[in-house]
């Protein structure tokens, strides 16, 4: 019986030292990448959302309202890989309580996305559809609590959430930061700048600049920092444009800025991009 016993145990001991060598060179099982998305309820925010998503990335969107929008409880519902938080960008606290909520979760990809156009304070808040307001922003015309606003979000935004999520991105393995810009922004594009939308036009401008030097100070991390401009793109907000020429479906401009994204490296930090990955002058 003893020599049965012993002869029985040599094969199970075998097979367990067998799997802890092949436990010791097999490489472990690949972590999902993980996107942050502000301003993630609706427009190109909600299309990266959902191509993020598709792919099987780890989806971190956020928004800003009281309760969470039906479109991203609906892209939850259909999606297990979708995390829903509220998030103010222009809210120091709120960015760095999320931050600490998130603080053991690498962050491949930080999309800054989150963004003011124009006067929307007639719209209601559940109408993605309505244009908003352009004429305030029209010299002679200006409504200043608008410029107010248009900073805080599209510039003062940015920067605290690249600054409160900036340890997640660091321990992550892609590294990279995103400002969705806009060729509304440029500075050497337009040989004769038309009048209009002055305060999202200035406010583009100053986040160009502004991810400029991010990406000078983070270098040293090898994180990458580029600004995209995603053309002009038939968001809900801009349906009025619909068959208006050179207009690009949302859908189309967000699959190729995800391949833009993720063919940048280091090398192209600080630098300012089309949808396709070409340079815009800015």
């Amino acid at each position: 019986m003893t020599t049965s016993f012993a002869c029985g145990r040599v094969p199970l001991i075998a097979t367990a030292l067998l799997a802890l060598s092949l436990a010791a060179v097999l490489p472990l099982p690949a972590r999902a990448q993980t996107v942050l998305i502000t301003g993630a309820n609706s427009g190109i925010g909600l299309e990266f959302a959902k191509q993020y998503a598709a792919k099987g990335w780890t989806v971190i969107a956020t928004h800003r309202r009281a309760e969470p929008p039906r479109s991203l409880t609906e892209l939850a519902a259909r999606y297990r890989n979708v995390r829903i938080e509220r998030l103010d960008v222009t809210r120091l606290d709120q960015a760095r309580a999320l931050a600490l909520k998130l603080a053991n979760v690498p962050i491949d990809v930080l999309i800054n996305n989150a963004g003011v156009y124009n006067d929307r304070s007639r719209c209601r808040p559940d109408d993605e559809e309505c244009p908003g307001d352009w004429s305030v922003e029209s010299f002679g015309k200006l409504k200043f609590s608008l410029l107010d606003t248009i900073m805080a979000v599209n510039i003062k935004g940015p920067l605290i959430v690249s600054e409160a999520f900036y340890d997640n991105v660091k321990a992550s393995t892609q590294k990279k930061i995103i400002a969705i810009s806009s060729s509304n922004g440029t500075l050497t594009g337009e040989k004769s700048p038309r009048p209009g939308a002055i305060f999202y036009r200035m406010s583009k401008a100053a986040l160009n600049r502004e991810m400029q030097i991010v990406a000078a100070s983070t270098r040293r991390d090898d994180v990458t920092v580029v600004m995209l401009n995603p053309g002009p793109t038939l968001t809900e907000h801009q349906e009025y444009l619909k068959g208006y020429p050179g207009m690009l479906t949302t859908p189309f401009t967000v699959r190729h800025m995800i391949e833009t994204i993720g063919r940048v490296t280091i090398r192209d930090t600080g630098r300012f991009l089309r949808y396709d990955g070409a340079t815009e002058p800015w």
